[in-house]
Protein backbone atom coordinates (compact mmCIF):
# COMPACT_ATOMS: atom_id res chain seq x y z
CA UNK A 1 0.00 0.00 0.00
CA UNK A 2 2.64 2.38 0.45
CA UNK A 3 3.78 2.27 -2.75
CA UNK A 4 0.37 3.10 -4.42
CA UNK A 5 -1.41 6.86 -4.42
CA UNK A 6 -5.18 6.28 -5.27
CA UNK A 7 -7.24 8.63 -5.73
CA UNK A 8 -11.55 7.58 -5.96
CA UNK A 9 -14.05 9.69 -7.98
CA UNK A 10 -15.41 10.56 -5.05
CA UNK A 11 -13.03 11.81 -2.83
CA UNK A 12 -12.73 10.91 0.75
CA UNK A 13 -11.54 13.86 3.28
CA UNK A 14 -11.34 14.12 6.96
CA UNK A 15 -12.46 16.62 9.48
CA UNK A 16 -9.37 18.60 10.72
CA UNK A 17 -7.44 20.97 8.41
CA UNK A 18 -6.18 21.13 4.50
CA UNK A 19 -3.17 20.59 5.86
CA UNK A 20 -4.12 17.35 7.68
CA UNK A 21 -5.94 16.26 4.80
CA UNK A 22 -3.03 16.13 2.10
CA UNK A 23 -0.50 15.33 4.79
CA UNK A 24 -2.60 12.00 5.33
CA UNK A 25 -0.30 8.66 4.71
CA UNK A 26 3.10 10.31 4.77
CA UNK A 27 3.58 11.68 7.95
CA UNK A 28 7.04 12.91 7.33
CA UNK A 29 5.56 15.40 4.49
CA UNK A 30 6.72 18.56 5.65
CA UNK A 31 5.00 21.97 4.90
CA UNK A 32 6.97 23.10 1.77
CA UNK A 33 6.13 19.10 0.66
CA UNK A 34 2.28 19.62 1.31
CA UNK A 35 2.30 22.82 -0.65
CA UNK A 36 4.20 21.40 -3.87
CA UNK A 37 1.66 18.60 -3.70
CA UNK A 38 -0.99 21.14 -3.55
CA UNK A 39 0.44 23.46 -6.64
CA UNK A 40 0.76 20.19 -8.36
CA UNK A 41 -2.87 19.81 -7.71
CA UNK A 42 -4.06 23.28 -8.44
CA UNK A 43 -4.92 23.79 -4.87
CA UNK A 44 -2.88 26.53 -4.05
CA UNK A 45 -5.05 29.17 -5.53
CA UNK A 46 -8.02 28.21 -3.14
CA UNK A 47 -6.43 27.24 -0.21
CA UNK A 48 -4.70 30.89 -0.51
CA UNK A 49 -7.88 32.19 -0.49
CA UNK A 50 -9.52 30.46 2.74
CA UNK A 51 -8.95 32.43 6.26
CA UNK A 52 -6.25 30.53 7.90
CA UNK A 53 -5.22 28.82 4.56
CA UNK A 54 -3.49 25.40 5.37
CA UNK A 55 -5.00 25.98 8.78
CA UNK A 56 -8.43 26.42 7.05
CA UNK A 57 -10.72 23.96 9.04
CA UNK A 58 -11.85 20.80 6.91
CA UNK A 59 -15.12 19.84 7.85
CA UNK A 60 -16.59 15.80 8.13
CA UNK A 61 -16.23 14.90 4.56
CA UNK A 62 -15.19 18.12 3.12
CA UNK A 63 -18.67 19.33 3.27
CA UNK A 64 -17.75 23.21 3.31
CA UNK A 65 -15.99 22.42 0.08
CA UNK A 66 -16.88 22.00 -3.61
CA UNK A 67 -16.45 18.60 -5.30
CA UNK A 68 -13.48 20.08 -7.30
CA UNK A 69 -11.88 21.33 -4.47
CA UNK A 70 -12.43 18.30 -2.63
CA UNK A 71 -11.08 16.42 -5.44
CA UNK A 72 -7.87 18.62 -6.08
CA UNK A 73 -7.14 18.26 -1.74
CA UNK A 74 -7.58 14.29 -2.37
CA UNK A 75 -4.90 14.34 -5.40
CA UNK A 76 -2.35 16.41 -3.20
CA UNK A 77 -2.52 13.81 -0.78
CA UNK A 78 -1.52 11.23 -3.37
CA UNK A 79 0.83 13.72 -5.08
CA UNK A 80 2.64 14.15 -1.38
CA UNK A 81 2.91 10.70 -0.38
CA UNK A 82 5.29 10.31 -3.68
CA UNK A 83 4.39 6.97 -4.98
CA UNK A 84 5.56 4.60 -7.48
CA UNK A 85 2.14 3.92 -8.84
CA UNK A 86 -0.91 6.59 -8.89
CA UNK A 87 -4.24 5.67 -9.40
CA UNK A 88 -7.01 8.33 -10.41
CA UNK A 89 -10.36 6.81 -10.62
CA UNK A 90 -12.28 9.28 -12.63
CA UNK A 91 -10.71 11.50 -10.09
CA UNK A 92 -10.67 15.08 -12.66
CA UNK A 93 -14.15 14.49 -13.30
CA UNK A 94 -15.09 17.69 -11.02
CA UNK A 95 -12.27 19.78 -12.51
CA UNK A 96 -13.05 22.34 -15.20
CA UNK A 97 -11.16 21.83 -18.49
CA UNK A 98 -8.69 24.17 -17.89
CA UNK A 99 -7.57 22.97 -14.19
CA UNK A 100 -7.71 19.39 -15.78
CA UNK A 101 -5.43 20.72 -18.20
CA UNK A 102 -2.96 22.21 -15.93
CA UNK A 103 -3.01 19.41 -13.18
CA UNK A 104 -2.29 17.37 -15.61
CA UNK A 105 0.87 18.87 -16.63
CA UNK A 106 2.23 19.19 -13.81
CA UNK A 107 1.10 15.59 -12.74
CA UNK A 108 3.32 15.06 -15.83
CA UNK A 109 6.49 16.38 -14.13
CA UNK A 110 5.98 15.04 -10.86
CA UNK A 111 5.62 11.38 -11.86
CA UNK A 112 8.01 11.16 -14.57
CA UNK A 113 9.84 8.06 -12.85
CA UNK A 114 5.89 6.80 -11.27
CA UNK A 115 3.57 4.41 -13.37
CA UNK A 116 -0.27 6.14 -13.71
CA UNK A 117 -3.07 4.57 -14.40
CA UNK A 118 -5.93 7.52 -15.58
CA UNK A 119 -9.72 5.86 -15.62
CA UNK A 120 -12.05 8.93 -17.16
CA UNK A 121 -14.72 9.79 -18.94
CA UNK A 122 -13.40 12.65 -20.42
CA UNK A 123 -11.42 12.02 -23.85
CA UNK A 124 -9.63 15.27 -22.98
CA UNK A 125 -7.56 13.59 -19.48
CA UNK A 126 -6.63 10.63 -21.63
CA UNK A 127 -5.61 12.12 -25.07
CA UNK A 128 -1.26 12.41 -24.32
CA UNK A 129 -1.58 9.05 -22.27
CA UNK A 130 1.14 6.57 -23.37
CA UNK A 131 -1.63 3.94 -23.62
CA UNK A 132 -5.33 4.28 -24.12
CA UNK A 133 -7.13 0.97 -22.85
CA UNK A 134 -11.33 1.29 -24.40
CA UNK A 135 -13.64 -0.06 -22.27
CA UNK A 136 -17.18 -0.65 -23.67
CA UNK A 137 -19.99 -3.68 -21.34
CA UNK A 138 -16.70 -4.39 -19.33
CA UNK A 139 -14.44 -5.86 -22.44
CA UNK A 140 -11.86 -3.91 -24.08
CA UNK A 141 -12.42 -2.71 -27.53
CA UNK A 142 -9.24 -1.03 -27.78
CA UNK A 143 -5.77 -0.25 -27.13
CA UNK A 144 -3.14 2.14 -28.21
CA UNK A 145 -2.45 5.55 -28.45
CA UNK A 146 -4.89 8.53 -29.42
CA UNK A 147 -3.70 9.05 -32.85
CA UNK A 148 -3.87 5.27 -33.77
CA UNK A 149 -7.60 4.55 -31.76
CA UNK A 150 -9.25 7.60 -33.61
CA UNK A 151 -7.80 5.42 -36.98
CA UNK A 152 -8.99 1.64 -35.57
CA UNK A 153 -11.45 1.82 -32.68
CA UNK A 154 -15.15 3.36 -33.51
CA UNK A 155 -15.52 3.21 -29.67
CA UNK A 156 -12.97 5.46 -28.77
CA UNK A 157 -13.29 7.72 -31.82
CA UNK A 158 -17.11 7.71 -30.94
CA UNK A 159 -16.74 9.25 -27.47
CA UNK A 160 -14.03 11.39 -28.75
CA UNK A 161 -16.15 13.21 -31.22
CA UNK A 162 -19.03 13.81 -28.76
CA UNK A 163 -16.87 15.59 -26.79
CA UNK A 164 -15.10 17.31 -29.08
CA UNK A 165 -15.60 19.37 -32.85
CA UNK A 166 -13.43 18.07 -35.65
CA UNK A 167 -11.59 21.47 -35.86
CA UNK A 168 -10.93 21.57 -32.23
CA UNK A 169 -9.13 17.86 -32.65
CA UNK A 170 -6.62 19.07 -34.97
Amino acid sequence: RTIIGFVPQKSVLFTGTIESNIRFGNDSATLNDIKKAAEIAQAEEFINTREGTYASRVEQAGSNLSGGQKQRLSIARAVARKPHIYIFDDSFSALDFRTDAALRSALKKETDNATVFIVAQRAATVMEADRIIVLEDGKMVGIGKHPELMKTCSVYKEIVLSQFSEEELK
